[in-house]
């Protein structure tokens, strides 16, 4: 079960980071990480190796860790970089499983590629053409980041610049002194072991390895057309959310609901960002298990 990253380069010239965990032999499972975040985001899904037979295959999205930039790359762009991840590893049918601003990417898995058996979206976030108040119930800092993406020009990318720069000195004793405002106390009890956090830090922060371009391009990309309709998707669907979320509020997941044809709901009221997955490792490794089949 060990965690393996490589770098392999892609037709149009870029340079994609790819990473796999688990056993070879089991079901492919593709994970779209969460903003901003990387490869590394894959240690925090180990425990659903004690759970089901999945091998869990990944790429840091474009200016993320190694993977080189693709300015203007929209969510559905995802998909064209996870077939080549899935490639490189001799895989073909999978699940796309996505989390937080990877929930998105794979939807846009079951949309757009044929490969694609089903989705699982935890804590997603919907389009930001909704008909509801897209920031509310949100945390103060992003709330502040959001606004700031929507006008869009230079005080959004000094403000991001800032961020990342921030961001990325961030550790296991200084999460909650920058993000704080982002986590409730559900979330903070499920990173209350130390390197549990540490983990958990470590996927975004070495998502500014090389700057804070990937960041910036993938709050654009969230915000802009997505480059499909979840109304389209005519695969199944399992969509996880938490009232108690500060980084996507409920108010998305119910939007998805109402939107995506083939959902199942995992409604949890009590849980939050993080424990949305930390408390359903056995809900999440059923659900993957069952849609591998």
């Amino acid at each position: 079960m060990t965690y393996r990253e490589e770098l392999i380069d892609l037709p149009d010239g870029r340079t994609l980071e790819v990473a796999t965990l688990g056993t070879p032999t089991g079901s492919t499972i593709f994970f779209h990480h969460g903003t901003p975040g990387t490869t590394r985001a894959l240690k925090m899904l180990e425990p659903l190796l004690e759970l089901g037979d999945f091998y869990l295959v990944t790429a840091s999205r474009p200016a993320y860790g190694q993977s080189s930039r693709d300015e203007g790359h929209s969510v559905s762009s995802a998909v064209d970089d996870a077939k080549a991840a899935l490639a490189r590893v001799g895989r073909k049918r999978y699940v796309a499983l996505g989390w937080s601003g990877g929930g998105p990417r794979s939807l846009a898995s079951a949309a757009l590629d044929n490969d694609c058996i089903g989705a699982v979206a935890v804590a997603s976030i919907a389009p930001a053409d909704v008909d509801f108040d897209w920031t509310d119930g949100m945390g103060p800092e992003n709330v502040a980041e959001f606004a700031l993406a929507k006008e869009g020009g230079a005080p959004y990318e000094e403000y991001m610049a800032a961020a990342g720069e921030e961001i990325a000195k961030i550790d296991a004793d200084t999460l909650y002194d920058v993000l704080g405002g982002l986590f409730p106390d559900v979330d903070r009890a499920a990173l209350a072991d130390d390197a549990d956090r540490q983990t958990f830090v470590e996927s975004m922060t070495y998502g500014f390895a090389n700057g804070w371009r990937g960041y910036f391009d993938d709050n654009v990309a969230m915000i802009g057309p997505w480059g499909f309709d979840v109304s389209s998707i005519d695969k199944p669907v399992h969509l996880f959310y938490g009232d108690a979320d500060l980084m996507v509020p409920p108010t998305h997941g119910a939007w998805l609901t109402g939107n995506i044809p083939r959902v199942v709901v995992h409604h949890r009221p009590n849980e939050g960002h993080v424990s949305i997955v930390s408390e359903h490792f056995d809900e999440l490794a059923e659900v993957l298990t069952d849609l591998s089949a």
